[in-house]
């Protein structure tokens, strides 16, 4: 139960970092946290991968201006991977919406990942 305990705080960390990373376009941070083969589905249902991501950042194509959790983070873990369900104001490229989201970490090599991101924006 501690071990899961640890794993969820680990989890629920990398997300605080990744969406300060986000905003910040801290695309260093985000090369470490993201992995190599991400699935990045907007609400918008554009799809971004790891490289195309980063670089929408670091150009300013993508300025995520805040972004900032609504519900408490539900982490569920499976061996090597987590399942993050999670809700989240966003402020990015001049809009504002709400959304909830599914977010899968895996585990490459003790460096946990983010693989897939999916968000659904909230009427």
């Amino acid at each position: 139960m501690v071990a899961t305990q640890n794993l969820e705080a680990t989890i629920v960390g990398l997300e605080e970092e990744r969406l300060a990373a986000m905003v910040a376009a801290d695309v260093d941070s985000l090369d470490r946290i993201l992995a190599d083969d991400l699935s990045y589905v907007h609400t918008t249902a554009a799809i971004d991968t790891k490289e195309s991501l980063t670089s929408g950042l670091a150009s300013g194509r993508l300025n995520y201006e805040s972004i900032t959790p609504t519900a408490e983070r539900v982490v569920r873990t499976y061996g090597d991977s987590a399942i993050v369900r999670g809700g989240a104001h966003v402020h990015v490229n001049g809009n504002h919406f709400s959304l909830e989201y599914t977010v899968v970490y895996v585990n490459n090599d003790d460096n946990w990942q983010m693989t897939s991101w999916h968000a659904t924006r909230l009427p």
